[in-house]
């Protein structure tokens, strides 16, 4: 979502979107409990094909309210995606680094040293 929106950031009346991750997380961690894990195919034959975040969270995307009007209508800012993309970044770096330390960790105690 935050690509899209940098990417439109010129676009006249484009609407800035958003997605509250948190309620995602938890009406998708509700929803797998109560139903066991399925694919979803259009056809028995076909790989299931990866939908966009508007496609699969649509209830979920919120608009964003943004700090000063445009003449275009546009409520792109563009230094507060560019801002939220870097801390994704950021965020994800680290929880790799933390996985791969805990990975790490697991590989030398099988190995004993």
């Amino acid at each position: 979502m935050l690509s899209n929106n940098i990417a439109n950031a010129d676009t006249p009346n484009f609407k800035a979107r958003d997605l509250d991750f948190s309620a995602v997380l938890a009406s998708q961690t509700k929803e797998s409990l109560a139903v066991p894990f399925a694919f979803k195919t259009t056809h028995a034959k076909h790989i299931a094909g990866k939908e966009s975040a508007s496609d699969s969270y649509a209830g979920a995307l919120l608009y964003r309210t943004p700090n000063q009007p445009a003449i275009d209508q546009n409520t792109v800012d563009q230094q507060v995606e560019l801002a939220k993309y870097a801390e994704n970044g950021i965020g994800f770096e680290a929880a790799f680094t933390r996985l791969n330390g805990a990975f790490k960790g697991l590989l030398r105690a099988l190995r004993g040293d």
